[in-house]
């Protein structure tokens, strides 16, 4: 299983939108940053594994994609970090954490 990239505010629009069908999980990534590539990889590693198939994994590029990332944070509430996973469900943020506790153990922990 892979992550889909979203760049659009439009994506974005969608992927909350289709929050109320299936949960919506986000990594806010920075593409300079050594902390960012951990939480990357380690993304990466979960998804390599048996991940729970039910939500919609995305990433999005906090440097590049500057206003998608402003408006995750404003329509979730979560202040933004980076890197940062945000969990959504029915519009709605359920869990999120940041920087060195973005491990493959710990979203497995809330995701399976």
């Amino acid at each position: 299983m892979k992550w889909r990239e979203i760049d659009t505010i439009e994506e974005w629009q969608s992927a909350l939108e289709a929050s109320t069908d299936k949960p919506v999980v986000i990594l806010k990534h920075s593409t300079t940053c050594p902390v960012s590539a951990n939480a990357l990889k380690e993304y990466d590693d979960y998804l390599a594994g048996s991940p729970n198939a039910e939500p919609d994994y995305l990433l999005v590029k906090v440097i590049e994609s500057r206003p998608v990332s402003n408006q995750i944070a404003a329509d979730t509430g979560v202040t933004h970090q980076s890197p940062q996973i945000i969990c959504i469900k029915n519009k709605h943020s359920y869990w999120n954490t940041s920087h060195w506790s973005i491990t493959t153990e710990h979203i497995s922990a809330v995701l399976d």
